[in-house]
């Protein structure tokens, strides 16, 4: 998998390893798995903690690294009476955003002195990757104590112009909320949150943001609308008001992510949506008698704000050449607007495009 640059290893019995590969499950040409084989796989890699975690949920997460040839994120669980391993590769130093081919306004937001961010898309998408690059651009040029919660470490930082602490659940801290309760306490600048899955890391989260500091994590959301929407459903009716008020002070910016398989070499590129928390933002996040109008306040903050739409990321791409049209339909919110743009038609939807016509992406 390292040799060939993918992104994920399979391994169940009965089928041989199968890998990730520019997106696509390419089975590797070896002989298929028996159940002797993923046992002592196990009692090699896996940590007895971890095992222990097997024994009474029937799966588990860690990362591993091996020596020469990488790191990897580990996903140990049980399908049909047997064991099953999902493995992520993990670049050993985060890549630079110009690497990832990611919009040049992530730096500015990065920089910023306090407020909620936060990268969003579906899994494998590259959002852990997207983020660890922004920590790194953080780590270079702006001198801050970062505290990160991850489970497990993923990218590993070492200091620079940051004081950087990594501290993984299930072996620094008992938990995300344990470490979250206490991480105030540690005089932290930036924070940074492998993933806001319940109540009670979001609001840690908001209330961090609130106070001054840097707030950094991901949510499985497909685009900036439902991300909005995903936070406050967190929420019962009685709370909206408060919510939306507190939650518009706090954002800063929402990253969505998708990859899309690229036309000029082998490999896939970032799509990417961007919602910057303008003064409009705001308050169409605080007025509840209103819906999310997202689309169109990104399409107006494209010149002013460096905001973009996943279909203005995806025209820049399929004009500079990198992407097919088919791939760029394929991944396009609106396939339709999008099919009219590409032939210089104006869509339905008004707002300005005109950055992705001086190549913003």
């Amino acid at each position: 998998m390292a040799q060939q640059g993918g992104s994920d290893l399979h391994l169940k019995i009965g089928r041989p390893p199968t890998m990730r590969l520019n997106g696509e499950l390419v089975p590797m040409e070896l002989p298929a798995l028996r159940p002797e084989d993923l046992r002592s796989i196990g009692e090699q890699i896996i940590p007895p903690k971890q095992r222990r975690e097997f024994d009474e949920s029937k799966d588990a997460d860690f990362a591993i690294g091996v020596p020469g040839v990488g790191r990897f994120r580990v996903n140990v669980y049980q399908q049909r009476g047997s064991l099953a391993y999902a493995f992520r590769a993990i670049a050993f130093q985060a890549l630079s955003m110009e690497e990832l081919n990611l919009p040049p306004v992530l730096k500015e937001i990065a920089l910023r002195p306090r407020g909620l961010v936060l990268v969003t898309g579906i899994t494998g998408s590259g959002k852990s990757t997207a983020l660890a690059s922004m920590i790194q651009y953080v780590n270079e040029n702006r001198h801050a104590n970062v505290i990160t919660i991850e489970d497990p470490i993923e990218f590993l930082h070492r200091d620079i112009k940051c004081h950087i602490n990594q501290r993984e659940v299930g072996t620094d801290t008992t938990s995300f909320g344990q470490a979250l309760r206490r991480v105030l306490r540690q005089d932290p600048d930036i924070i940074m949150i492998g993933e806001i899955r319940d109540l009670e890391t979001l609001e840690i989260a908001l209330k961090a943001a609130d106070t001054g500091h840097m707030v950094f994590s991901t949510l499985h959301t497909t685009d900036a609308t439902q991300t909005i929407n995903r936070i406050l459903s967190f929420y019962p009716p009685h709370e909206q008001a408060d919510i939306r008020f507190q939650l518009s002070s706090a954002l800063q910016a929402v990253i969505c992510l998708r990859l899309v398989p690229r036309k000029d070499k082998v490999g896939r590129i970032p799509a990417t949506e961007i919602l910057v928390n303008s003064a409009a933002v705001q308050d169409n996040i605080r007025d509840a008698t209103k819906a999310l109008s997202i689309p169109e306040l990104i399409r107006e903050g494209t010149v002013q704000y460096g905001m973009q739409s996943f279909d203005q990321s995806l025209l820049n791409w399929y004009k500079q050449g990198v992407i097919s049209y088919e791939a760029a339909v394929e991944a396009a919110t609106s396939p339709s607007e999008f099919a009219l743009r590409t032939q210089g038609i104006a869509g339905s939807s008004e707002g300005d495009w005109s950055a992705v016509n001086q190549g913003a992406r």
